[in-house]
């Protein structure tokens, strides 16, 4: 399939953005989690771009985008605004349509959260990633009441990588000596499906460990009051060995339209088969394309009365 390399200006960064499909359809953003880069989503691409333009990109550090040195560049607010760059510049003129994985999930609600970026999307899909903010205010919510308390408990004991790749350099080398290489057939036996190889997956790798470092203990010990009006689709893998569907408990108060769909996978299967997946975003861009220009009408009517 035909792809187009765009370059964008990020937050102080360029990104390389790529776009593929029908140039008149309803545009679709893709962001892609860690150790990926944009390669995770060509099977949900080839789902959908017959019938949308499909645009995904390489988070800073990863693919062809630019990889500053040290953890501050990435925290998420340069993270938020990489994103609403590109969403500015891919579509102009008319929302977009957000599906976010991990860690692309994780920075796409900094921006779904910002009041100024509700204008740029028409909807929210999102996949095994919390608003950081918002977990902080699970846990503690959780672990002040006992029948909440194990969950909270069960989630911290899936984490442990966390801590881990907060460690100096033992992660990165951890990646030179062979994790890399093996990366796939690990998926493999923790899904019982291998994504393709990734040729960027050790730099991937390296660079991404920096999104943790920058990242957990600023958002868990000093968390923020973020909601968000962008209709979200919630798709929650529950056999995802990394993040439990627990941590969704609290996201109705976050948000004011929300679809929840729990699916029996792990937290790369849905990416790597695709099909599913792209049913489930085919439906609700469908759906928000329709409420949107309902809205104008209802408005006119409504004007008429008057």
């Amino acid at each position: 399939m035909e792809k187009t390399l765009l370059r964008v200006r990020g937050d102080g960064v360029e990104l390389a953005v790529y776009r593929w499909g029908n140039p008149r359809g309803v545009p679709v953003l893709l962001v892609h989690g860690y150790p990926d880069n944009h390669r995770t989503w060509l099977p949900l691409v080839n789902a959908l771009a017959d019938e949308f333009q499909v645009f995904a990109y390489d988070v800073r550090g990863f693919g062809a985008s630019d990889k500053p040195r040290g953890y501050r560049h990435y925290r998420l607010r340069h993270l938020g605004r990489d994103l609403e760059a590109v969403l500015r510049a891919i579509s102009p003129s008319r929302p977009v349509h957000l599906v976010a994985h991990d860690w692309g999930s994780i920075q796409a609600w900094e921006t779904v959260t910002e009041p100024h970026c509700a204008p740029l999307l028409a909807s929210y899909t999102s996949l095994s990633g919390p608003c950081l903010d918002h977990v902080s205010h699970w846990m503690r919510s959780a672990l002040r009441q006992p029948g909440r308390r194990w969950a909270a408990l069960g989630q911290l004991l899936h984490s442990w990588y966390i801590a881990f790749f907060h460690l100096p350099w033992l992660p990165e080398l951890s990646w030179r000596l062979g994790m890399a290489r093996l990366w796939p057939g690990l998926i493999r036996r923790l899904e019982g499906v291998a994504p393709d190889a990734n040729p960027c997956q050790l730099a991937d790798g390296c660079n991404g460990v920096q999104l943790y470092r920058a990242n957990f203990f600023r958002s868990l010990t000093r968390p923020r009051q973020r909601a968000t009006q962008v209709p979200v689709q919630l798709i929650v893998p529950t056999r995802d060995l990394f993040v439990r569907p627990a941590l969704f408990e609290e996201l109705p108060r976050w948000t004011e339209q929300l679809q929840v769909r729990e699916v029996p996978a792990g937290h790369w299967r849905l990416l790597i088969e695709g099909k599913a997946l792209a049913t489930w975003v085919r439906e609700f861009v469908r759906e928000r394309e329709g409420a949107l220009s309902a809205e104008p009408a209802a408005r006119k009517r409504v004007g008429q009365v008057g």
